[in-house]
């Protein structure tokens, strides 16, 4: 049978591990003629061109939809979209206000929100996951974060959820995610011109106070950083949530070891056998010979990090969910400088509300007939996962 992958294809969102086991073994350089791109897809060849910003850079976004893709995505996705020096500065201004003590100091104020959800759905025995979970959960988190007012956080849920997916096979953005979008940024103006003027204890405010000598944030670059934390910090942990929930379900020996209390490993595998964000794109600044294929400059590249994270030449058994497994080589959270910024606030997330869930939980199962999956040409998860929990 004929090798033909896109992430863009409905049977791919299926399941894309048998597609990548492929590419794998029979084209490690795949050339996609129709969607104009190039993709690696074992561990070495993406770990390399994650660190190699020099050849594959980051300018052009991380997304193939026309609306992303182009000097315009660093719109959308701020520095993730820059290479140095740009991204070095902004970054850098960023992580002065993104610290680890902000961070951790959020840690008791997660654990109510993740116990305030939780409590009411665990009475009732059944509830879907994502819905009412795992979607909830990280919108509060983020909202709690930034400094947004409880009473607009459900609509920002419902403006990323419009942004991310859709339910037909495109290969662009709705009219309706680009409405989504204009919304956003006109949401986040107005909240950074008011914080501008009375400071608090969030992130926002640490974004506007952000400096290395006399160079700040401008307006703008604040609310770029605010709309990619609604992919990077809503979306993405929604998605690892189920992603995790619905790996221990298909495996009960290890989902009860789960529930027993090993949360670490299950997060670090569940992100490693299914992962929320399954490809990152990259432009070649220069011709790159691979294996015997000669790619030329200004070429899409698609990293799949999905796939790396199931080479066998680095993951013994990698098609095996196993809580035991020594994890340290996935490539999760990107390497190089591109290396995700947020990971200690995602993984302090998944810990808390985990942690929870298991203390309170001894088992749970899913209704297969109600799982639905998202839609998205770089993401991997479910919008809905109906779910019936057995309590302690």
């Amino acid at each position: 049978m004929q090798l033909r992958y896109s992430p863009f294809d409905f049977d791919v969102h299926a399941d894309p591990y048998p597609y990548y086991a492929r590419l794998r073994s029979e084209a490690p350089v795949y050339r996609n003629d129709t969607d104009d791109f190039w993709a690696f897809s074992r561990h070495a060849d993406v770990l390399a061109a994650l660190r190699d910003s020099d050849r594959f850079s980051s300018v052009n976004g991380l997304r193939m939809e026309p609306a992303f893709w182009g000097p315009q995505a660093e719109r959308f996705f701020s520095f993730v979209a820059m290479d140095p020096p740009k991204h070095t500065r902004l970054r850098g201004l960023v992580a002065r206000a993104f610290t680890a003590h902000r961070v951790q100091s959020l840690q008791p104020r997660l654990r109510e929100i993740a116990i305030g959800l939780l409590e009411p759905l665990l009475e009732r025995g059944s509830f879907d996951l994502m819905a009412e979970f795992a979607g909830p959960f990280p919108t509060e988190v983020i909202s709690e974060l930034v400094g947004v007012p409880e009473e607009d956080r459900e609509m920002l849920r419902k403006l990323g959820m419009e942004i991310m997916y859709t339910e037909e096979e495109s290969t662009d953005l709705r009219p309706e995610a680009m409405q989504a979008i204009g919304a956003l940024v006109g949401y986040y103006t107005e909240l950074t011109i008011e914080r501008s003027k009375s400071r608090q204890e969030d992130l926002l405010s640490g974004l506007l106070d952000a400096a290395d000598g006399d160079d700040r944030l401008t307006p703008e670059e604040i609310v770029g950083v605010l709309i990619l934390l609604v992919g990077a910090g809503i979306e993405t942990s929604m998605l690892t949530f189920g992603n995790a929930w619905h790996a221990a379900w298909l495996h009960p020996e290890q989902r009860r070891q789960a529930l027993d209390g090993r949360i670490d490993d299950w997060i670090a595998e569940a992100m490693r056998w299914d992962p929320a964000t399954q490809t990152q794109l990259r432009t070649t600044t220069e011709p790159v010979e691979l294996h015997g294929v000669t790619i030329p400059a200004d070429a899409r590249i698609l990293l799949i990090t999905g796939s790396a994270n199931r080479d066998p030449e680095v993951f013994a058994d990698p098609d095996t969910f196993d809580l035991g497994r020594d994890t340290s080589a996935s490539l999760v959270f990107g390497s190089g400088r591109h290396h995700c910024l947020g990971s200690n606030l995602a993984l302090l997330e998944l810990r808390t509300a985990l942690r929870e869930i298991a203390s309170r939980v001894a088992d749970f199962d899913v209704d297969p007939a109600g799982l639905m999956r998202i839609h998205a040409s770089n993401n991997r998860g479910f919008a809905s996962l109906p779910t019936t929990v057995a309590l302690r």
